[in-house]
């Protein structure tokens, strides 16, 4: 076999290796930087809802979850500050329980869940 052509499909396999291993630390950089906290979720739909923070501390009574707005506060100050609070999970899935009673209204009192068949 021919040297030459040897080493250009070692260049050329070289070369689609590399093209790959760059593109999937690209893509892995994408993944990462997109990733988002339950504090940009709750910033997200404040915005998106124009919510106050009057506004989600009643939707989350809905639900008998007691936050205050100073708590409120500290979850949408910006991570870098000193009084940044982590938005945890409980938070957020009480604030989104009682959004949907907040949306949708009470589950009527007679009402139960059929499964399907």
């Amino acid at each position: 076999m021919d040297f030459k052509l040897i080493h250009l499909l070692i260049n050329m396999t070289y070369s689609i290796c590399e093209s790959m291993i760059t593109n999937f630390h690209l893509i892995l950089h994408i993944q990462i930087q997109f990733q988002m906290t339950n504090n940009d979720i709750l910033k997200k739909l404040r915005v998106a809802l124009k919510l106050t923070n009057t506004d989600i501390v009643e939707i989350c009574k809905h639900v008998d979850f007691r936050v205050t707005e100073s708590e409120l506060g500290a979850l949408f100050r910006a991570e870098d500050h000193p009084k940044y609070i982590e938005c945890g999970d409980q938070i957020l899935r009480n604030f989104l329980n009682g959004l949907i009673i907040h949306l949708r209204g009470p589950k009527p009192e007679g009402s139960k869940h059929v499964e399907k068949e």
